[in-house]
């Protein structure tokens, strides 16, 4: 009987961690992370030009290409391009500002566990250079403000 237990009990760890080891984090909303980050997020959306940032996209896109306007997604939404990242305004409203997943990383894990390793706390300047990068910045004249914080 005790020799049983313990294969049942190695058999549930094996799945476990099989299980943790496959499970992708997917974007789940600034609203989301509000609900347990309630301060940093107010403080986001009234203060971190990132909350609006697809308001400039609006504005330039009587001017652009399709292919310019997507390109203009990856930097002034959050995911695009990345699996359950921003698809359109229409279909994934929640996603089309530069929300708290597109410096943290995707949520839904951290979400569930509630566990502060399961989300980027650390944020460097390289994890900014994906939109800021030199050349965006000689375009667009806009530097990172990874030492101010977006929150």
């Amino acid at each position: 009987m005790k020799a049983v237990s313990i294969s049942f009990l190695i058999v549930i760890l094996f799945f476990s961690v099989v299980y943790a080891e496959n499970k992708k984090a997917v974007y789940v909303g600034s609203k989301t992370c509000a609900e347990c980050h309630e301060e940093e997020y107010e403080h986001w959306h009234k203060y971190a030009k990132k909350a609006h940032s697809f308001q400039a996209v609006k504005r330039m896109k009587h001017d652009l290409t399709l292919e310019e306007i997507r390109h203009c997604y990856e930097c002034h939404t959050t995911g695009y391009g990345e699996p359950g990242g921003f698809k359109d305004p229409i279909s994934t409203p929640d996603l089309k500002n530069v929300g708290c997943e597109a410096c943290h990383g995707p949520g839904s894990v951290h979400v569930e566990t509630n566990d502060p390793a399961d989300i980027k706390t650390k944020i460097t300047m390289k994890d900014c250079e994906k939109c800021h990068s030199s050349e965006r910045v000689a375009a667009f004249n806009f530097k990172p403000l990874v030492h101010a914080g977006a929150h």
